[in-house]
């Protein structure tokens, strides 16, 4: 297996201890909580008389079921209003730190956590959410757990895991106008399959990852449990650490972060680190990448063809069937000029200030087309006021957009937000599955923030280099 590497260092100095069963526990160094899967494991705990271990080092937000729209409580989804309701106690009762939508800190999980600075590099971090491998582009472990899993963190603040394999996943080049993180981990997916991170966490790095600012790097890692992998992570370097530099924690902390840096830089992997399996990928070659089917590896280039199933592999053959009968497109066609009737800007993937601001770049002095209903969800409050404040909300609301409050909205539909019938979805959120964005018959394209505003103006999937304005990565 690896040797040096950032994820065998950061395993190892977390380990407690190797269980019976031959999994490792790990100690927990942060554990994110939210309103939909931590509701059940405190109820395990009061049925054993169990307090919180450390409430010190859990954070709660309220991202999933919380409307974007029309905040006032109670909500008018019941359940919705449940579900806030206990995780309000939950947290009351075992003195948990909880960003509700009343600090002004409130937002998607996985943007909150690094805003916060209390994503750090060499931490291990859990939450109840399959895409909290976003913080490991910190240079952090981070896994999505289920209900048992949150269940036994917040009793012991420790976890049982088996190690992985490492991937890495050597990005060299350099981006082109119009291309951005979204595109390499799509194309990433796309080459390697859904399923063919299975068993191996990916380290990203190379050129084109290395110059990427933070919100690039964790679109990237955002997006590996959608290519298998159990988690991803970048090394981290002077961008990550001049983003920790900035953010509250360390802003009242400065000692903290002479004292944590040293440890930071040696949990970098090793030049002569072994890695399991290294892929190479050229940035050079990339253009923007959109999905065509039912799965985020249904993806192509916006100039390629849709391929035709009987092209592809014995066991993908009746996917792909499936997912272009679903999504009414054709084996020869391109993506471009495909009609769209939503554009979501939103979700933990691509909701984060330079995500809204190159989408603001390209909407800038043009009107959402007649059919489109478009709509931006900022992936915090705090991305909310800065977008507010750089003038990005008024581009956005003179051009047509419905700017909405905080939450997970459209990507998953647990909310008000939601495709209706068949409608077609131009969207930058990580997920693309049947039913995903709240209608069994609707119809998800994703893609990059650009792209989607590109659609947004046009009314169809549109080539954003075609277009004027066009912002570089």
């Amino acid at each position: 297996m690896s040797q040096h590497t950032l994820y065998d260092k950061v395993w190892e100095k977390h380990k407690v201890t190797q269980l019976p069963n031959g999994q490792d526990q790990l100690f927990v160094g942060l554990h994110l909580i939210h309103e939909v899967t931590s509701p059940q494991a405190f109820g395990m705990l009061r049925e054993r008389d169990i307090e919180v271990a450390r409430p010190d080092l859990t954070l709660a937000t309220v991202d999933h079921i919380v409307p974007t729209a029309d905040q006032s409580r109670p909500y008018s989804d019941g359940a919705a209003e449940e579900m806030m309701s206990e995780l309000e106690q939950n947290v009351r009762d075992a003195g948990i730190e909880f960003l509700d939508p009343t600090t002004g800190d409130q937002g998607i999980v996985h943007v909150i956590g690094p805003e916060q600075g209390v994503t750090q590099p060499g931490k291990t971090i859990v939450c109840g959410d399959s895409h909290t491998s976003t913080h490991g582009a910190f240079g952090a472990l981070a896994f999505g757990i289920g209900t048992s899993q949150i269940r036994d963190v917040l009793a012991t603040q420790t976890i049982a895991m088996e190690k992985q394999n490492v991937r890495k996943i050597q990005v060299d080049g350099q981006l082109q106008e119009g291309v951005e993180a979204k595109d390499i981990v799509l194309e990433i997916i796309r080459r390697l399959g859904t399923e063919g991170g299975v068993g191996y966490v990916y380290e990203y790095a190379g050129e084109a990852v290395e110059s990427l600012g933070m919100e690039g790097r964790m679109s990237i890692c955002n997006m590996s449990i959608e290519g298998g992998a159990r988690a991803g992570y970048v090394n981290p370097d002077e961008t990550t650490f001049a983003w920790l530099a900035e953010t509250d924690y360390f802003q009242a902390n400065p000692d903290a972060f002479d004292r944590l840096k040293p440890y930071w830089e040696s949990i970098r992997s090793d030049a002569d680190a072994e890695y399991d399996d290294v892929v190479t990928i050229d940035a050079d070659e990339l253009e923007p990448v959109v999905t065509w089917g039912t799965t985020p590896g249904q993806g192509i280039g916006i100039t390629d063809p849709i391929p035709a199933p009987e092209e592809m592999p014995e066991g993908k053959k009746d996917t792909a069937r499936r997912a272009q009968e679903h999504m009414r497109v054709e084996p020869g066609d391109t993506m471009d000029g495909y009609d769209i009737d939503v554009a979501f800007l939103g979700s933990c993937t691509n909701a984060r200030l330079p995500d809204l601001r190159r989408a603001a770049a390209i909407v800038e002095h043009r009107e959402v087309h007649d059919d489109v209903r478009a709509v931006v969800v900022p992936g915090s409050q705090r991305v909310q006021r800065a977008a507010r404040e750089a003038g990005l909300k008024d581009i956005f609301v003179e051009a047509g957009f419905d700017w909405r409050n905080a939450g997970c909205s459209m990507c998953l539909g647990m909310n008000e937000d939601q495709l209706e019938g068949d409608e077609a979805c131009a969207s930058s959120s990580n997920r693309n599955f049947v039913g995903r964005q709240g209608s069994k018959d609707g119809r998800t394209v994703l893609m990059n923030p650009q792209m989607v505003a590109a659609a947004a103006v046009t009314g169809e999937v549109t080539d954003v280099r075609e277009l004027e304005e066009v912002v570089s990565v």
